[in-house]
């Protein structure tokens, strides 16, 4: 009897380890610890933000709420802690690099250089990096800014962008690095900068804030970067990967994207009543109707 009681028990212990390890190791601690640390953003409208009661919302934290949502049904957690730590452009990928965050909820864009740290999940907005200037006529490229001082955030592709372009060119550029997007923002305000470079639509979420003043400011026609958001995971886990993607490939598949797209990108934002007035692109379309992980700035032209 007891022979047969150990052998119970160790098949037992063995069905509990497979089944953890099918899971991969984010999923297998969280079901162990019971709770999921998610990323965000405190004022990177409409993406991620604080809303008036200082909780976290946004597009991109209602997409990470759905996962979440997932995680529970698929570890059978009702009672699941969603833990949710705040991050910065400067802060957010070592956090996933390093395990700390399970879900890197905010505005990130997919490269291939980024992904040999951590991973991606499918593409969940489509973005383009512009020129924003005060007054005048508005600028086209950084050759137009050769010589004067040009203002981005740190930790950003657009600032290493704006890097590479001004020593390959030999511009002279002097370049400003703010903490965060307002603060880069208000570089330009000041007069300190001559152009502040950052993706169109986090420049059109800045402009949406400054009421009138917004028509003192212009935005380049001329598209610099392409820049695919995804959500931020830790690298080596395939398992946790499907079924985040799963989650997003459901909501394009049923068309729900579309009213979430809606809510946060043309009606007025809970808590701000600022309206962005932004449609969808074509590029996203696209990756709504074929779905894609891909970094490669040529998948989205």
């Amino acid at each position: 009897m007891r022979r047969r009681l150990e052998a119970a028990l160790a098949a037992l212990l063995l069905t509990v380890g497979i089944a953890h390890a099918a899971d991969g190791p984010t999923l297998t601690r969280v079901r162990d610890t019971g709770v999921i640390v998610i990323g965000y953003r405190p004022a990177s409208l409409p993406f991620s933000y604080l809303d008036a009661q200082l909780r976290p919302t946004g597009y991109t934290v209602e997409l990470c709420d759905r996962i979440v949502a997932a995680v529970r049904t698929r570890l059978q957690l009702p009672d699941l802690e969603v833990r949710r730590v705040e991050v910065a452009s400067a802060t957010r990928m070592p956090l996933v690099s390093n395990g700390t965050l399970d879900l890197e909820c905010g505005i990130t864009t997919n490269t291939a250089e980024r992904a040999r740290r951590q991973a991606f999940s499918l593409t969940i907005f489509v973005a383009e990096t512009r020129l924003m200037t005060r007054g005048g006529e508005r600028v086209q490229g950084l050759a137009d800014l050769r010589g004067q001082a040009v203002a981005s955030t740190i930790g950003t592709t657009s600032i290493e962008h704006l890097n590479k372009v001004n020593e390959q060119q030999a511009l002279g550029i002097r370049i400003l690095g703010g903490l965060d997007d307002p603060e880069g923002f208000q570089m330009l305000r000041s007069g300190r900068a001559s152009a502040f470079l950052m993706d169109d639509v986090l420049l059109r979420s800045l402009l949406a804030q400054q009421g009138p003043g917004a028509d003192d400011y212009r935005i380049s026609d001329q598209a610099l970067t392409v820049e695919p958001y995804a959500i931020g995971l830790r690298k080596g886990d395939p398992q946790f990967k499907a079924l985040v993607d799963e989650v997003l490939a459901g909501l394009y598949r049923s068309g729900e994207i579309l009213a979430i797209y809606r809510r946060w990108f043309e009606s007025p934002l809970p808590a701000l009543g600022l309206n962005l007035k932004l449609p969808m692109s074509a590029a996203f379309r696209r990756v709504i109707a074929k779905p894609t992980d891909s970094p490669d700035p040529e998948r989205y032209r």
